[in-house]
């Protein structure tokens, strides 16, 4: 590489090195990254993406509650946030259990009325910037107490997953033989639902309730089309996410674009690409040939 090429990458790189809102903006994105993505793996195995999406979006009137109360409070908001995910995930359980509803649409019920609400407490009782602070996050602004929340969370996961790893696992594979052989299968359950719901906390706080839920959808999609087996998955998924976030803060600061869109845009791109071009995707499976169709 010519020393002209040298120096405009050291550039590129130059706000990284420059602004601490820059350090904090990617050590905000590594937390996440390493807490989210293995989640959404997991997430993916259970054919669960969009009942993360959906709980992405339950979270939002307890945030808007909790802004309510206390204004911009970390702590506020995500304790809202959480008492609210968890209340939608345990409504739409019970509605399912108990009515001829089933669980896809009590939660899709649930998650429209908590969207909905949340959206109309923060418009009513606060302001655009407000608004725009909640839907899209702020990961350009975060402080040492919110990346001190991301850490925390990040380390809770990191635990709970080593704890309930071989759970995990068996639920994604036969949910029925293990509920039928072994007393971990209501805590793989629920305790899986309850760090969806603190990721997606986290991940509301830096990206925002329409973004948190890409760190953990497509990190993971992506990686499937590179690797089937968990463990290289996991490793896989985590890394897409640190290269698209670093990727996205660095577009977006150059190109002075919102940084959550980017991030995510970024993920999708590493996606597509990964569709195309990897050696599960599109153009690389084996095309069917006369001997591997049945008669």
């Amino acid at each position: 590489m010519s020393a002209y090429g040298l120096w405009g990458s050291a550039m590129w790189l130059d706000p990284f090195l420059e602004f601490g809102f820059m350090q904090r903006a990617l050590l905000g994105c590594m937390l996440l990254s390493v807490s989210a993505a293995p989640v959404g793996v997991f997430l993916m195995l259970r054919r669960m993406s969009l009942t993360g999406d959906a709980m992405a979006h339950a979270i939002l009137p307890g945030a808007a509650l909790g802004y309510l109360v206390a204004g911009l409070s970390l702590g506020a908001m995500t304790v809202g946030g959480i008492a609210a995910g968890l209340a939608v995930a345990v409504g739409s359980g019970l509605v399912a259990r108990h009515t001829v509803l089933r669980e896809d649409t009590s939660l899709a019920a649930f998650y429209l009325l908590s969207l909905a609400l949340g959206v109309l407490i923060v418009s009513t009782r606060g302001n655009s910037v407000d608004l725009l602070h909640v839907l899209f996050g702020t990961v350009l602004a975060l402080d040492d107490a919110a990346l001190a929340l991301l850490g925390g969370i990040a380390a809770v996961t990191l635990l709970a997953l080593r704890v309930l790893y071989r759970p995990l696992v068996l639920e994604c594979l036969d949910p029925d033989f293990l509920r039928g052989t072994s007393r971990w299968s209501a805590a793989a359950h629920f305790g899986f639902l309850a760090l969806l719901v603190i990721n997606l906390v986290a991940g509301f706080h830096a990206l925002g309730t329409l973004m948190a839920v890409g760190m953990m959808v497509l990190p993971a999609a992506t990686a499937r089309f590179w690797v089937h087996r968990l463990l290289p998955l996991l490793a896989s998924a985590v890394a897409v996410a640190l290269l698209a976030s670093a990727t996205g803060l660095l577009v977006s600061y150059h190109a002075d674009w919102p940084t959550s869109p980017v991030i995510v845009l970024s993920l999708g791109a590493m996606y597509l690409l990964s569709m195309l071009f990897a050696p599960h995707g599109v153009l690389r499976q084996r095309r069917p040939t006369l001997s591997h169709l049945k008669a």
